[in-house]
């Protein structure tokens, strides 16, 4: 009988009205973007599929009518669509991202870290509490920029607070390119509100500190309560972790969502265009200075300075931008260094190697 690959070709333009129903593949994000890098050749021996979780065991991967977990890969991540070998499953090859949310690993090993990828929204989530913070608000954004990958701001826990309106200001003057919203997670809010992106085929991911909310969203989104949830700490509204991998969670007829857990530490790494993005009104300033090394310190003829003196901008952001584009820098220079130094000593081994067979 003649196989079907239509599910695996482009879908059809977005301005056709008839609706359809959507494949396997389709459900779990499956783009033209995706499609284009199989070849012809490639289609009747190998299968694509999604890696839905990462564990110890290794990746768990969902397709059209298969669910196998795969072996370990360092270089996969959850998000990841892999091509397989329908005779050898273990066989597989890593399709060209859409996108890559990725940081400087926790800790002092200089290394980084793989978050998610093929990523269409990702909801940065915080509380209009003692959690909200300004500057991990724009750590979280830079991520998503220089990862291509569209924020939303998404403000929980409105009854914590007396009013949002603070939280609402305060978020919105970040960037205008972000939108923000405010909802109650145990409510309908999540489902109406975030809609607009969590539409049939896209992937949209929460991310934000322990305690937020995420889980809760997720659960909302999924029509179900399969992903456990806990209070925060009253004194200090500090959250608990309850997450403790990035799992994908198909919404039944709509979207694919991943929940993560809290990140306690986020540094920043080869984000030169996240960081500038966030920061775009502080860098066309940048370019007034009279300086083209300004530090936006003490030098004469700095146009950062007089915005700041004349009350244009605020002096915490320009603090702000200043400790983030100097955290970036350092960071992106040791893992280059870092890099060079493994390549030198590849080099030194395979040199090694040589020696001793002749």
């Amino acid at each position: 009988m003649a196989r079907d690959y239509s599910k695996y070709l482009p879908t059809k333009s977005k301005n056709q009205t008839t609706k359809r129903t959507l494949s396997t593949l389709e459900i779990l994000g499956w783009q033209p973007h995706f499609s284009s890098q199989i070849t012809a050749e490639e289609l009747p021996l190998t299968q694509p599929v999604r890696v839905i979780e990462v564990h110890r065991e290794g990746l768990q991967t969902k397709g059209e009518g298969i669910d196998v977990v795969l072996p370990p890969d360092a270089e996969v991540t959850v998000g990841d669509w892999l091509l397989i070998d329908r005779q050898n499953p273990d066989s597989h090859r890593l399709l060209e991202r859409k996108s890559l949310i990725k940081r400087r690993a926790a800790g002092t090993e200089r290394k980084i870290q793989l978050i998610a990828a093929n990523i269409d929204t990702s909801f940065i989530v915080s509380s209009c509490n003692q959690d909200f913070n300004v500057a991990r608000l724009e750590r979280y954004i830079a991520l998503a920029f220089e990862a291509e990958v569209a924020p939303v701001i998404v403000l929980t826990k409105l009854d914590l607070c007396e009013s949002p309106d603070r939280y609402l200001r305060d978020a919105s003057a970040i960037s205008a390119a972000v939108p923000v919203i405010a909802l109650d997670a145990r409510g309908e809010d999540p489902i109406s509100k975030l809609a607009d992106w969590c539409k049939p085929g896209q992937t949209v991911a929460f991310i934000g500190s322990s305690g937020v909310g995420k889980s809760t969203l997720t659960n909302a989104l999924c029509g179900t309560q399969a992903i456990q949830t806990q209070a925060i700490r009253e004194d200090d509204s500090k959250g608990r972790h309850t997450t403790t991998r990035r799992q994908l969670y198909i919404v039944p007829g709509g979207c694919a969502v991943l929940d993560t857990p809290g990140m306690r530490e986020l540094q920043m790494t080869d984000v030169d265009a996240g960081v500038a993005a966030v920061f775009s009104d502080l860098q066309t300033l940048a370019a007034q200075c009279r300086f083209n090394d300004c530090k936006h310190a003490t030098e004469p003829g700095c146009a950062v300075l007089a915005a700041v003196e004349d009350g244009t901008i605020e002096e915490a952001r320009v603090q702000r931008w200043n400790k983030l584009s100097a955290e970036n820098q350092f960071n992106s220079a040791n893992l280059a260094q870092r890099k060079t130094k493994g390549k030198s000593l590849s080099k030194n081994i395979r040199q090694m190697k040589r020696l001793k067979k002749k």
